[in-house]
């Protein structure tokens, strides 16, 4: 086990749950964000019973043991579910443009007595039965990753700024990822864009950084900076630092949420990203991490404990959060996820309205929605935890204040952004799910005609 500075340490005890956060947090008091679910909460279920401590904390465990198919599913899960319910996953992974790979972590965290509703199977197990139609107005690429990409891997949108997609794999495949035209294997929807790790692609990345003495601040992501090795976590933080004006990196990962035994025992990698951290601070130059709670459920003590060990060694945590119906669409569940990261010293730093994802319809929710969450959220804690809602433009307008449109129509769904400093003179438009528009709307986008007609409508509103 590890100690409270997360310090591996031998265990004997067998002890299952001692805190179920799902309980206290639905109390209503107002210090239940700071009780973690601790204890060995994992033994609950049957396949994981004898598993103890040290090998659950194993990130190498974690990784080997991963489910990637129904029949994982099946053997992780035994008697829990019935064959209903499998039936219905494995019509959802058929028809899903991601592939499935969840951590035995995150099996352990969703609730199996009530699976549909569960914020962490919602976000990472497909069902068909719950399926909505995609919006007529979504791309595989949305956000036009590849349009604004100068060289294959490396999008620049913003001027002093660029994403240095390093690899197209990750510990967990999200099911709502806006990256799913490149992240994960191929599906039976989608033909993957292959981004591999490949020095030879990243040396025409750092040449090309090089190159553009405007940018400054270089987003490395993916997939997910967790599966690099500890070798390329240094090589390519220290590759960026060297160059002179760059002045702040940004490692992108979802392990401290989705499989925190990363951070617990993987030292290699853990100094790797601690070199990189201590040469940009002695150089003046920020290094931080990014990572990607979206529930308050996700958070337990192993995650309390990585973030520890990442703020021991002088690394800051930032969090960019999804909203997602049925995950943290209610005052009580974002609140209790900005406060429950604020606790542990995770700053809630961004939340992104839910792109236009195939697949994954049922998941979004409406602008509306957003603005309403962020005036609940606001004064709860302290403004530097409170995170900003935005909206990250469709067509590449990058990301723009929920609050910030040109125009806003609730009942066609459509909301339309200008982004001045990115592309000067242009409209994005974002829509709302078809599920939340009364019928006699959701008709109107029934037919192309229709559908013309109220981008147009929407785009004389935004332009006076």
């Amino acid at each position: 086990m590890l100690d409270e500075r997360g310090t591996l340490m031998s265990r004997t005890s067998t002890a299952v749950t001692t805190v179920h956060d799902r309980e206290t947090l639905s109390t209503g008091e107002s210090t239940n964000h700071r009780r973690l679910r601790s204890g060995e909460w994992w033994r609950e279920l049957p396949v994981y019973r004898d598993v103890d401590e040290d090998t659950f904390l194993s990130h190498r465990w974690q990784n080997k043991n991963s489910v990637k198919s129904v029949d994982d599913l099946k053997s992780a899960v035994g008697d829990l579910v019935g064959p209903e319910f499998i039936a219905d996953v494995r019509d959802g992974i058929d028809r899903a443009p991601m592939s499935v790979r969840i951590t035995p972590y995150l099996v352990s965290l969703i609730d199996w007595q009530s699976p549909i509703d569960d914020p962490i199977r919602r976000q990472f197990l497909p069902l068909g039965s719950t399926a909505e139609p995609d919006h007529p107005r979504l791309t595989l690429d949305s956000l036009a990753e590849q349009a604004d990409s100068p060289v294959p891997g490396l999008t620049r949108r913003y001027p002093d700024k660029a994403l240095f997609v390093a690899l197209d794999t990750c510990p967990v495949y999200c099911r709502f990822c806006t990256r799913s035209y490149s992240v994960g294997l191929d599906t039976s929807s989608v033909d993957k864009v292959a981004l591999r790790p490949n020095p030879k692609r990243w040396k025409t990345m750092f040449d090309y950084v090089a190159s553009e003495p405007e940018l400054e601040d270089i987003v490395i992501s993916g997939g997910d900076v967790a599966n690099l090795g500890a070798k390329w976590i240094r090589e390519i933080g220290m590759r960026l630092l060297a160059i002179p004006h760059i002045r702040r990196i940004r490692y992108a990962t979802k392990a401290v949420a989705i499989v925190p035994q990363k951070i617990l025992t993987d030292e290699d990698w853990l100094d790797a990203l601690t070199e990189v951290a201590d040469f940009g601070r002695k150089n003046g130059k920020q290094v931080a991490l990014h990572t990607h709670f979206n529930s308050a459920h996700e958070i337990t003590d192993h995650s309390e404990r990585a973030v520890r060990r990442l703020f021991e060694r002088g690394i800051p945590v930032r969090n960019q959060a999804v909203l997602q119906r049925g995950v943290n669409d209610t005052e009580e569940t974002m609140i209790g996820l900005v406060k429950r990261l604020s606790w542990i010293n995770v700053q809630p730093y961004y939340v992104y309205m839910h792109d236009l994802v195939a697949g994954v319809e049922e998941l979004r929710t409406t602008v509306a929605t957003g603005i309403e969450l962020e005036k609940a959220v606001r004064g709860v804690t302290a403004g530097f935890n409170t995170p900003t809602f935005v909206v990250d433009a469709p067509g590449g307008g990058g990301k723009r204040d929920i609050h910030s449109y040109e125009h806003y129509n609730r009942d066609s769904g459509l909301s339309v952004f200008t982004a001045p400093s990115v592309k000067p003179g242009e409209h994005f438009i974002y829509a709302d799910p078809l599920s939340r528009l009364d019928p006699e709307n959701r008709a109107q986008w029934n037919d192309e005609v229709g559908q013309r007609r109220l981008v147009r409508r929407a785009l004389e509103a935004a332009r006076g």
